[in-house]
């Protein structure tokens, strides 16, 4: 079988080292307590000059943060540094074995594909590194019961887990595995409805009109991507809720990610 298509844009490398210099120099801050909680960052105009970066890099650095929960940005006012329990339930990363468990069911995996292969250029911009010349690659089906539920696609870099194909993916997975070997800084999600291809469809099981969840992953460890993953979940066997509160007459803000079960009990991501 071949690889699954990885769609995506080449990014100059200028572009890309411009902009995670900016990250990590917000991220910096974060780390070594120059922000806390609650603290005005320096303005976009300030990170320009400071970082020696384009108005629109920084403006990218910043709304990422943002979109992660690590910063707030207030209109008229800047950006703070948010609470960190904002970010805690979005950035959760779950294994979808023990999810399985949790809802007294047996878990299983088929490992359809386990390789090392060439790192395209659309591969090397999701892990911000043109120079990697190689990564591992992993197809494996996740399953509830025998129902196929997860058709995770992922990449790795080597440097993160060198023994990753040598791991027996019968008794383990890669997201209990890579936590271990690689632990999480920073995490990124893309969430969108998808039709499936073909041969994902014979995989998951599914008629040629059934829409899927495609949840789009990547992990830094430290401050390399350690692994970009493609989650694919059949539509009727899957839902994805969130739900946001908020404390009245307090700038703080409490959410709490609500995970439904699907037809086959499977919760969340």
């Amino acid at each position: 079988m071949q690889p699954l298509p990885i769609l995506g844009t080449v990014v100059p490398m200028v572009a890309i080292l411009q902009y995670q210099k900016v990250k990590d120099h917000i991220l910096d801050g974060l780390k070594e307590g120059t922000w806390r909680t609650g603290d005005k960052i320096p303005s976009e105009s300030e990170l320009v000059q400071t970082c020696s970066a384009s108005r629109m890099t920084v403006n990218r650095a910043v709304r990422e943060l943002a979109d992660l929960g690590l910063l707030e940005r207030v209109p008229g006012a800047g950006t703070f540094v948010a609470n960190e329990r904002e970010a805690s339930q979005f950035l959760e990363v779950r294994d979808i074995a023990v999810q399985i468990r949790e809802n007294n069911q047996r878990h299983s995996a088929e490992v359809i594909m386990l390789e090392t292969v060439m790192a395209t250029a659309e591969l090397a911009a999701e892990f911000e590194n043109q120079a990697l010349a190689d990564l591992f690659h992993s197809i494996i089906l996740h399953k509830a019961d025998g129902v196929p539920v997860q058709l995770e696609n992922r990449y790795v870099n080597p440097d993160s887990d060198p023994g990753y194909l040598q791991a027996d993916f019968s008794q383990t997975t890669p997201t209990e595995r890579l936590i271990a070997m690689a632990p999480l800084a920073e995490v990124e999600h893309m969430v969108e409805a998808v039709m499936p291809s073909a041969a994902e469809r014979d995989l998951l099981k599914l008629d040629e009109t059934t829409p899927c969840l495609r949840l789009t992953r990547r992990t830094w460890s430290g401050p390399h991507v350690a692994t970009y993953v493609r989650l694919l979940y059949p539509g009727q066997r899957f839902r994805i809720g969130t739900r946001f509160s908020y404390c009245t007459g307090d700038s703080q803000k409490r959410s709490a990610a609500r995970r439904a079960a699907s037809q086959n009990d499977v919760k969340g991501i």
